[in-house]
């Protein structure tokens, strides 16, 4: 089974995956997933000078890693991304991903993954409106947006399925959804991506996913944003 839910925002925000909320998770195992669309915030702290981790990171990840589902996640805007970019990168399900941890899985952008005979795809990133009261390396990572690089393996990888998945995942969500969501918001080049992809390219799917807006609400039949609900995939 496949679940899936919004910001947790390293322990902020991850009380709606305890098992009092969400009950339904001990019933599950290894072989299902929980994957949550984006700052999640893991890896929040560089690696100590004698190659281990940050105590609240490691404790984080042991969080995740001993649960008895596999945890997933795309990035979002809030996570260091230079310390995420430090995990070697290996192929998994058909796609490319940072390994935290035995069980737990940063998926990559720009990626085309076959979990359970499903095709997903992942671009993860956005623009943290708030950036300007962050500091640079500390609590903002300019890694926040996808390169162009990223943003081209993303439609080369598309093109290897003729632009046709099961399910996107994503942090933020296309330039035409936002104002269903928060009354001032301005595209930008992820957002304009993410229309040009379902508009211009003409990308199939029959659910897109997404975070960012601390908010849950299903916007249309193809459009969910997630923040505290976990919802099962296809219902």
């Amino acid at each position: 089974m496949i679940y899936l839910t919004g910001d947790t925002h390293g322990d902020i925000d991850w009380s709606k995956i305890n098992t009092t909320n969400w009950p339904e998770q001990k019933q599950l195992t290894k072989n299902d997933y929980l994957i949550i669309v984006g700052d999640v915030a893991m890896r929040w702290f560089d690696t100590l000078p004698n190659g281990e981790l940050n105590k609240t990171d490691k404790y984080t990840i042991d969080y995740y890693n001993k649960k008895n589902f596999t945890t997933l996640f795309i990035d979002g805007n809030h996570e260091n991304h230079n310390a995420l970019d430090s995990y070697s990168v290996t192929e998994w399900h058909g796609g490319k991903v940072h390994q935290l941890a035995d069980s737990v899985y940063h998926l990559m952008r720009g990626q085309v993954f076959d979990i359970d005979g499903l095709k997903f795809f992942t671009m993860g990133g956005a623009t943290s409106i708030d950036k300007y009261n962050r500091k640079e390396n500390i609590s903002w990572w300019a890694r926040e947006m996808p390169s162009q690089e990223e943003l081209q393996e993303g439609i080369d990888n598309l093109e290897k399925v003729d632009f046709k998945v099961d399910y996107v995942l994503t942090h933020c969500c296309g330039t035409s959804l936002i104002s269903q969501l928060i009354y001032s918001y301005d595209s930008d080049t992820l957002t304009s991506f993410f229309d040009h992809l379902e508009f211009d390219f003409g990308l199939q799917f029959k659910h897109w996913y997404f975070g960012h807006y601390h908010r849950d609400k299903k916007l249309d039949d193809k459009h969910t944003c997630l923040y505290n609900s976990i919802v099962k995939l296809g219902e």
